[in-house]
């Protein structure tokens, strides 16, 4: 089988495992960054077969430098998108916010 037919290119900033909404970047964060086996990363996303996780790693190893640079801008855009999100945080956050700021002023006041 060819290691192509494991994943659907959807855009040229979204691969995904084939038959499943994984993109390939949930695997590599998990082997790359957080060091875990391929083991550990099916028992993560259950969608997965530990045949697509490696699948995954493989296409990595062999795609190194694209993938790596695919994965450097998707951690950009997630740190782009948590200070957007800090910046401009949807209400119900601000009222969550709001809410634990007066429980914890609320035992200072008796």
């Amino acid at each position: 089988m060819n290691i192509e037919e494991y994943f659907d290119h959807l855009a040229p900033d979204d691969i995904r495992i084939r038959g499943t909404r994984v993109g390939i970047e949930s695997v590599l964060y998990e082997f790359i960054y957080r060091e875990q086996p391929p083991e550990a990363i099916v028992r993560q996303f259950p969608s997965l077969t530990l045949e697509q996780v490696y699948a995954t790693i493989l296409f990595y190893l062999h795609n190194k430098q694209v993938i790596e640079a695919y994965m450097t801008e998707w951690l950009a855009f997630g740190q782009r998108m948590r200070t957007e999100q800090e910046k401009n945080p949807p209400p119900v956050v601000v009222r969550l916010r709001a809410l634990k700021q007066q429980r914890q002023q609320a035992p200072a006041m008796q």
